[in-house]
């Protein structure tokens, strides 16, 4: 997890700053953005290696900024972290181009350890090809 950049969406100042201080002493460069437009620039503009994305945010909600994201051709992973638990909403959010979905209240370690499982599948390298014949 050391040196990935990480990029968190959320509109909750006491929540983005324990996550950001989680990733931070985790070795990571944290940015962060507080509504989803800005929150969309910093995606396109960035490159992070990992989204954290809340749902309800002010001006772009995170649906949008997930479907502007995925429009765009980025592929980096991105794990929304909101409220909203219902199944159509999970759903929704999948279908959107989330790679994960986790409700509030959630354990700041578990989060910690979805992140680094999307790192580590991110950085493993091609098997190598082998072609006999034409």
């Amino acid at each position: 997890m050391n040196g990935s950049r990480i990029l968190i969406i959320e509109d909750e100042p006491a929540l983005l700053r324990g996550l950001k201080d989680a990733f931070a002493a985790k070795g990571c460069e944290v940015v962060t953005a507080m509504e989803g437009e800005a929150g969309l620039n910093l995606a396109l503009s960035s490159q992070p290696d990992v989204i954290l994305l809340d749902i309800m945010l002010p001006k772009v909600n995170g649906y949008e900024v997930c479907r502007e994201i995925r429009e765009q051709g980025l592929q980096m992973p991105i794990i929304m972290l909101t409220a909203k638990g219902q199944e159509e909403d999970i759903v929704l959010g999948l279908n959107l181009g989330a790679d994960d979905y986790v409700t509030k209240p959630f354990k700041i370690r578990e989060l910690l350890a979805r992140v680094n499982a999307f790192l580590r599948r991110r950085h493993v390298k091609p098997t190598e090809v082998y072609r006999f014949g034409d």
